[in-house]
């Protein structure tokens, strides 16, 4: 018998190293920014897909094509990016990834010319 409850495939969290790999391989999946559009303006990981987190869920048919794909959801400093990815799941969404940190990492970590705030 099967849970009510979903389940992802993959681990909920990811690093900030591990998503540059996946930028640079190529790999078909969602950078999904779920900051607000300011942030968004500021700063940005090039190829990521803004939808602020209070829109989620009116903006749910775009993620649909990310249905049975991969989707790295990230914000600032992970905690709206986790509630986000929580929601998915939640939604059926089974390859759901929090990136740890958020943008704030990825500009320490990864790309220094992202300007933090």
């Amino acid at each position: 018998m099967s849970s009510s409850i979903e389940q992802n495939e993959l681990p909920f969290e990811i690093d900030v190293q591990s998503v540059k790999e996946l930028l640079a391989s190529k790999d078909d999946f969602l950078l999904l920014d779920c900051r607000e559009s300011q942030e968004f303006e500021h700063c940005r990981i090039d190829g990521s897909l803004l939808i602020p987190m209070n829109e989620t869920p009116q903006r749910i048919d775009e993620l649909e094509p990310y249905r049975e794909k991969r989707i790295v959801v990230h914000c600032h400093h992970g905690g709206r990016s986790h509630n986000v990815g929580q929601w998915l799941i939640g939604q059926g969404f089974r390859q759901v990834q929090n990136m740890v940190g958020g943008i704030d990492a990825w500009s320490l970590s990864v790309d220094p010319e992202i300007p933090r705030y």
